[in-house]
């Protein structure tokens, strides 16, 4: 299960890059925010703590 999770952070911080036409007016605030998501949930489950991440 957690391995889904961060494929799904991994795919929409991919997809909210300013890099594409729809979100160049967005700025850095959406990637930035699911990239501290990302960065939460790896850490998360790098620290061995990986109970609060199954269902």
């Amino acid at each position: 299960m957690p391995n889904i999770v961060l494929v799904i952070l991994i795919l929409l911080l991919v997809g909210v890059l300013p890099t594409w036409p729809y979100s160049s007016g967005w700025g850095y605030y959406p990637s930035g925010g699911l990239g501290l998501l990302l960065l939460i949930v790896l850490v998360i489950a790098l620290s061995g703590r990986r109970g609060a991440l199954r269902s």
